[in-house]
């Protein structure tokens, strides 16, 4: 893919995770497996913690919305009648993070509970975050030419911070100047693209956003903002239509920034 310039009026890149600074069979093999694993175990031994029943109301909250779709699973209140209650309550909120992980849900009520549960891993070890090997050393660069970096992933802000605070590669926060997940709005909307602009505090062809999804890409474009796609082992193949129209990277360390 060789080298792409970045635009001279570029003065943040965005980056997305999944696929693009990490692995997606990370997420799908480690992180994701470990929810579904551990959720009840992990409700039990947390219920009765003031966190654990924020997370819970929420979900609930989700689930009334959710109520008229196919499957939807309602999680009733509890009575405080006993341990065969509160268990019947405990699997209803298991089988509802069951259904909303089974349909790749985005919600956030579902993002709490999850990164709630993946800093409890993180911090004992159960869990590190990966990242590609090329990530680091280029973001370095970047920074060094004046660049600002930023995520934005439909990861809450909590979970991209363990992933990055407990990675393969050590705490590596300290190179990231802020995170984006979808409280600022959906990935696939141009619209959440100007608030990050106007967050950071400049135009949004002064970003340059990198990911792996082609309909991501598409809403960075519509609102102006500079965008490569990323192919990296494991990614969803492009059609041929989107490898001629994107410019595309396999690597970090193919983005080729003007003198600062």
């Amino acid at each position: 893919m060789g080298v792409l310039p970045v635009p001279a009026e570029v003065r943040a890149i965005l980056l997305d995770i999944e696929g693009t600074t990490t692995p997606i069979a990370f997420v799908q093999e480690t992180l994701f497996p470990y929810i579904k694993d551990n959720v009840k175990e992990y409700l039990r031994a947390h219920w009765e913690e003031e966190e654990c029943q924020r997370d819970v109301g929420l979900l609930r909250k989700q689930a009334q919305e959710d109520s008229s779709l196919d499957g939807a699973v309602p999680i009733p209140l509890e009575s405080g009648s006993g341990e065969e209650e509160l268990e019947r309550v405990i699997q209803a909120v298991v089988d509802n993070v069951h259904w909303q992980m089974s349909l790749d849900r985005k919600t956030t009520a579902l993002k709490q509970l999850q990164g709630h549960m993946w800093r409890a891993a993180y911090a004992t070890g159960h869990v590190k975050g990966e990242i590609f090997e090329d990530v680091v050393p280029a973001i370095r660069k970047w920074r060094e030419a004046g660049m600002k970096v930023y995520i934005y992933s439909s990861g809450s802000v909590e979970a991209q911070k363990l992933l990055f605070g407990y990675s393969t590669e050590g705490d590596i926060l300290e190179l990231f100047d802020g995170h984006f997940d979808t409280k600022i709005g959906p990935k696939v909307e141009s619209e959440s693209y100007r608030r990050i602009a106007a967050s950071i505090g400049c135009a949004t062809n002064n970003i340059l956003f990198l990911t792996d999804v082609p309909r991501e890409a598409n809403a960075a474009e519509e609102a102006d903002t500079h965008v490569a796609v990323v192919i990296r082992p494991g990614n969803a193949g492009l059609t041929d239509d989107e490898k001629s129209y994107y410019s595309l990277i396999s690597s970090f360390t193919e983005l080729f920034l003007p003198s600062s």
